[in-house]
């Protein structure tokens, strides 16, 4: 018996999808389930300030600077 833990998605449709090692032959298998509780959402000790993000001024953009995916 080989133990794979690893994480699924249960889609809208209760189909669920992973990813198995490779070492894992593609065949049918027998799985065992175990859907743990997920943990409480903590609050943010305090609201988050965009105004403290470090900014770096570099000046001016060069004159006639293109970005476009054509040049």
């Amino acid at each position: 018996m080989t133990i794979v833990t690893t994480r699924i998605i249960v889609g809208d449709d209760h189909k669920i999808t992973g990813t198995v090692p490779d070492d894992i032959p593609p065949d049918e298998h027998e799985a065992v389930i175990t859907v743990a509780p997920r943990p409480p959402r903590r609050k943010a000790a305090r609201p988050f300030n965009m105004d403290a993000l470090p900014t770096v001024d570099l000046g001016p953009w060069p004159e006639g600077l293109a970005l476009s995916r054509e040049d």
